[in-house]
């Protein structure tokens, strides 16, 4: 009893990040169960209650899940192509940028609230010289990680628990993420489902293959000036 008392003193932020992302989880994972939903299912049921709201109560909504998505692990690109799908191309990709930046801070500052122990910077593997990169060259690291698509959380939380600085982080992010989430927009906008018609539009579709295309090939030079470097 004597020993929780301290460890409880010294821990309680973490104890209670914990507990929240538990009770997040377990929250989703009983709405999706008792509506035999899957995570597109989740999405689809989203998209029809959103399609008849206004377009910037529609975003704030996009928003506010995209910036809470990385406490349960929802995937980020499901939720791009439906912001997409339901905001349009323009202020898609607005909404998009604003979530997807909001979403990389809270999963960075939960990184940091949990503490620097959870990641071990030992070994000789690919990750660790990754992160050990992280802490000595912040924003080029981060910003060839988002280039070459590495797990967009798993990038977030790494340099929080490594305290990395944010403005490096967070500049690095916007950069680099920009290409993939422009085209995911433009994916899920060719799809014409903003105001509740569909109506497919080929050329938006183009225009989101050549940018993923090109952001494809810009990760291929960039993954060799690596294994170069």
């Amino acid at each position: 009893m004597t020993l929780a008392v301290p460890f409880l003193k010294r821990h309680w932020q973490k104890m209670i990040a914990l507990l929240f992302w538990l009770v997040l989880i377990l929250a989703f994972v009983l709405y999706s169960s008792i509506n035999n939903l899957t995570p597109l299912g989740a999405t689809r049921a989203l998209m029809n209650a959103l399609a008849e709201l206004p377009i910037l109560v529609r975003g704030s909504v996009f928003i506010a899940i995209y910036t809470l998505r990385p406490l349960i692990f929802f995937p980020a690109s499901l939720l791009t192509l439906a912001i997409g799908a339901l905001c349009g191309p323009v202020w898609g990709i607005v909404f998009a940028v604003i979530g997807s930046n909001f979403s990389a801070t809270l999963a960075y500052f939960v990184g940091r609230l949990l503490g620097q122990d959870v990641l071990q910077l030992k070994g000789d593997n690919a990750l660790q010289r990754y992160l050990e990169r992280m802490r000595q060259n912040s924003f080029e690291t981060i910003f060839v990680m988002r280039l070459i698509f590495l797990p967009y959380d798993l990038v977030n939380y790494a340099a929080g628990f490594l305290k990395i600085n944010y403005g490096a982080f967070i500049l690095a992010t916007i950069l680099g993420s920009l290409p993939g989430t422009i085209s995911f927009v433009l994916f899920g906008a060719s799809s014409g489902l903003e105001g509740g018609t569909p109506s497919f539009d080929w050329r938006i579709l183009a225009l989101s293959v050549a940018i993923f295309v090109a952001s494809l090939l810009v990760s291929r030079l960039v993954k060799r000036r690596e294994a170069k470097a």
